[in-house]
């Protein structure tokens, strides 16, 4: 699929840390309870740390106590992109940016939190910027 985004490999890992590449463009896990963002409180965007479209927004963000930041959300269906993931030996759905295809985490569905969509974006904290609102 083409993105709006598209950089080389190379270009990539000079943006990126280490820990971020391995997440955004390798489709890698942060070790859970890693990331402040899963119970900041604070009011705004969460965007893409590769390319900084704005994904997620403050209010759609639960704590669902999984380890990674939750979301029940994205700010509108075009900002990411779902493919199914058969890796590890199950299914899941794979949630990645629209704008440059980097990995994000996973939406899970029929989990009962008590949310309006029934679904739980399980985001990888190191993939995300956060953009507090102005005062």
């Amino acid at each position: 699929m083409a993105y709006e985004v598209e950089k080389t490999d190379e270009e990539w890992r000079a943006e990126l840390s280490a820990k971020e590449y391995h997440v955004l463009r390798q489709a890698g896990t942060e070790r859970p309870f890693s990331s402040p963002f899963e119970t900041d409180p604070t009011v705004g965007v969460y965007a893409c740390r590769a390319c900084g479209s704005e994904l997620f927004r403050s209010e759609t963000k639960f704590d669902a106590h999984c380890g990674w930041p939750a979301f029940y959300a994205p700010l509108a269906e075009d900002r990411v992109q779902y493919i199914e993931d058969r890796a590890m030996g199950m299914k899941r759905v794979e949630v990645r940016c629209a704008n440059c295809g980097s990995h994000l985490g996973h939406v899970f569905e029929g989990e009962g939190f008590d949310t309006p969509t029934d679904q739980r974006f399980c985001i990888n904290g190191i993939s995300l910027t956060q953009v507090p609102d102005q005062a």
